[in-house]
C-alpha cells in the first residue's frame, strides 16, 4: 500500500475518536458541497456518490450530507468558492500538492506557505511537481480473513486496472480509472468484501524513500497542511519507513 495511503488511513482513524472529528465533517461536508455543483441528484452524479458515500464511511449525519448537497446543488454558497492545487517540496525533496476549497484565496495561501516553511520545506511554482502525479482511482479493501486471490479477480472483473498487496497483509489497495472509482466500489460491497476508503486520488508515479529523520518530518509536514481549514486533500511522493508510521499509529 502506497505511504499516502497508510497515511491517510490513520490519519481517518485518529478523526475519528478525537477532536478533530468536527473538523473532518467539516471537510467532507464541503467536498460534497463541491460535488453537487455538477448535479444534486447522486444517481446522476457519480462524483457526488462518491463523496456522500464516503461521508457517510466518516459516519457523517445524514442532515449534514443532505444539507451539503442542497448548498451545492442551489448556488449561493458553493459559488462562492474555489478549488485550487498548490505544490511544494517537503523534507529530502519530497514532492507535496495541497488540493483546498475556498473563498479567500490570499489567506489560503498564506497559511499554506507558513506550514510548509515551518516544516522545513517551500511553496513551488504551479506545474513544478504536479507532473509527478497522476489521478486515479483508489479503493482500501479489508483483507482480513479474506482471500486475496478473490478480492483480484472481483475487483478486476469490476473493471480495476491494477490491485496492491504489498501491504501488512489487512488491506489491499484496487486501483482504477478515476471514472470507474463508485462501480469498483459498489461492485466489491456487493460481493461481500469491506470497503474500507474508496476516493479518487492525485498517486506518484515513483516515490522519494525517506530515512526516519526526514521522514518524521515529512509526516508532522502532511498533519499541519491537513489541519488546515481550508485544505481538502494532502498527497506526497514520500516513502515513509513502518516504523514512523507505527509511532503514529500510537
Amino acid at each position: 500500500m502506497s505511504g499516502h495511503s497508510k497515511w491517510s488511513s490513520i490519519k481517518h482513524k485518529k478523526a475519528a475518536i478525537d477532536s478533530k472529528r468536527g473538523q473532518l465533517f467539516t471537510k467532507l461536508g464541503r467536498d460534497v458541497m463541491m460535488a453537487a455543483r455538477g448535479g444534486g441528484d447522486p444517481e446522476m452524479n457519480a462524483g457526488l456518490r462518491l463523496a456522500i458515500q464516503k461521508a457517510k464511511d466518516a459516519n457523517m449525519p445524514n442532515a449534514n450530507i443532505d444539507r451539503a448537497v442542497q448548498r451545492g446543488s442551489g448556488g449561493s454558497e458553493a459559488d462562492n468558492l474555489e478549488e485550487i492545487t498548490y505544490e511544494g517540496y517537503g523534507p529530502g525533496g519530497t514532492a507535496i500538492l495541497v488540493d483546498a476549497v475556498t473563498e479567500n484565496r490570499n489567506r489560503t495561501a498564506a497559511e499554506i506557505r507558513l506550514a510548509f516553511s515551518r516544516s522545513g520545506g517551500n511553496l513551488a511554482e504551479a506545474g513544478a511537481v504536479g507532473w509527478q502525479f497522476e489521478l486515479r482511482g483508489v479503493i482500501a479493501v479489508d483483507a482480513t480473513g479474506q482471500d486475496a486471490d478473490e478480492i483480484q479477480l472481483a475487483a478486476i472483473e469490476a473493471g480495476a486496472d491494477d490491485v496492491d498487496e504489498s501491504g501488512d497483509g489487512t488491506t489491499i489497495e484496487v486501483i482504477t480509472d478515476p471514472g470507474a472509482t463508485e462501480q469498483v466500489r459498489q461492485a466489491l460491497t456487493e460481493a461481500g468484501f469491506t470497503v474500507e476508503s474508496a476516493d479518487v486520488s492525485k498517486v506518484p508515479q515513483n516515490t522519494v524513500a525517506l530515512d526516519e529523520k526526514a521522514a518524521q518530518a515529512t509526516l508532522n509536514m502532511l498533519e499541519k497542511l491537513d489541519d488546515l481549514d481550508d485544505v481538502s486533500k494532502v498527497y506526497s511522493n514520500a516513502e515513509f519507513p513502518d516504523s514512523v508510521f507505527e509511532a503514529a499509529a500510537g
